[in-house]
């Protein structure tokens, strides 16, 4: 495939935020491959196993976790890149890295760690990425973090598109490494970020007919669904309803990555530089309007069907109460701390309260119910629905 005038070029990075000198590139790779590679190397990455996508802590192995979820957005990611001329690699680094700063129970705790820090900045799993990428994960001995390049981190920092108003963890490494954030970002972040919207809206109806949380009848009163699950049975007519029903997922899927890749071809037409889709005012690698519809359509369904189906909000609410009361008592006694953590512990606020959230956000489900148990004495009850 022809590299497209608008590709980041790992050849013309802007750098890295410290200058690295190791006697040679360990292996022919490019700067953006090499991002990849310490991505998927480090800690924070092997530690999404064990994170909640939808279904927290999950008693059967088939449900997808975060890492199975970017490995899903990665894949989908790439085939998008590839026919748009864009940088592969860098466009993988972002979808692999893309979660990276969930804390246990998903988007549970990530509210019980605002809530609980409230009064010192909050907490954003978004920018809690890029702290844990820049700062936390330190497997170096010349410099903090994994020292990724510029275009990688800027655009994680942008996920969502420009940001006006960082909050802290944002403004303090965009202070120390600026990232353009009232830019749009680039086309393989903007491609990422959209390759994740799909992964979810669909893999995430796989994981809910399975669980039964949906059922067919439920999503055929989407018509665009009801279109394909059509189309699906007159293929295969004799094919058992499961496999049909994955067909049904993999068809929706092609038909999102299809009107992605047109929509952004004529988005990108005349379009001669990186600089000018940053310029650009607008996000360029979307759905088209008829596509953009039926995935707001498609949410809102989830939403209501899944995400807040009354045992989902229930599990969702006793995950909270872990969190916030393992924050609580950590706040409340240090020598809770794991040792390395207690020693480093700033003395004063909001710094105390920022590592201990650093602490907590990292956890694992599994290691967050472990550490609730052995504080209070008893393992959290009915965490798992499925």
């Amino acid at each position: 495939m022809t590299r497209a005038p608008f590709a980041a070029d790992p050849a013309c990075s802007r750098g890295r935020e410290f200058s690295e000198d190791r006697g040679g590139v360990r292996g022919p790779r490019s700067e953006f491959q090499r991002d990849r590679d310490r991505i998927i190397h480090s800690i924070a990455f092997r530690r999404l196993r064990s994170k909640t996508q939808v279904f927290i802590a999950p008693d059967g192995d088939h449900y997808r976790t975060r890492l199975t979820h970017s490995l899903e957005v990665a894949q989908i990611g790439r085939v998008i890149a590839r026919a748009l001329g864009l940088d592969e690699d860098l466009t993988e680094a972002l979808c692999l890295a893309h979660d990276i700063g969930h804390p246990p129970f998903g988007h549970a705790g990530e509210d019980a760690l605002q809530q609980a820090t409230a009064d010192v900045g909050g907490f954003d799993h978004n920018a809690q990425g890029l702290r844990v990428l820049m700062r936390l994960e330190s497997p170096y001995c010349d410099h903090p973090g994994l020292n990724l390049t510029w275009e990688l981190l800027e655009g994680l920092a942008k996920h969502n598109g420009p940001i006006a108003a960082p909050g802290w963890a944002l403004a303090e490494l965009d202070a120390q490494f600026p990232l353009a954030l009232g830019d749009h970002s680039s086309l393989e972040a903007q491609v990422a970020a959209v390759a994740d919207d799909i992964a979810y809206d669909n893999h995430d109806i796989d994981d809910g007919l399975r669980a039964g949380f949906l059922s067919l009848d439920d999503l055929l009163t989407l018509d665009f669904v009801a279109d394909q699950w059509r189309e699906v049975e007159n293929r295969f007519p004799n094919a058992p309803r499961e496999r049909q029903l994955r067909e049904l997922v993999r068809v929706q899927i092609g038909l999102m990555v299809n009107d992605v890749i047109a929509q952004t071809q004529n988005a990108t037409a005349g379009i001669a530089s990186g600089d000018e889709v940053r310029r650009a005012g607008r996000a360029l690698a979307t759905f088209s309007p008829e596509m953009a519809a039926r995935e707001r359509q498609l949410k809102r369904f989830m939403y209501d069907r899944l995400y807040y189906h009354r045992e989902q909000l229930a599990t969702a609410e006793r995950a909270r109460d872990v969190v916030a009361r393992l924050y609580e008592a950590y706040a409340g006694d240090d020598a809770l701390l794991p040792p390395g953590w207690r020693d480093t512990l700033p003395g004063e606020e909001p710094g105390r309260a920022r590592h201990i959230l650093d602490f907590i956000a990292g956890m694992t489900d599994r290691f967050a119910i472990d550490q609730y148990a052995r504080i209070h004495g008893t393992r959290p009850e009915g965490l798992s629905n499925v």
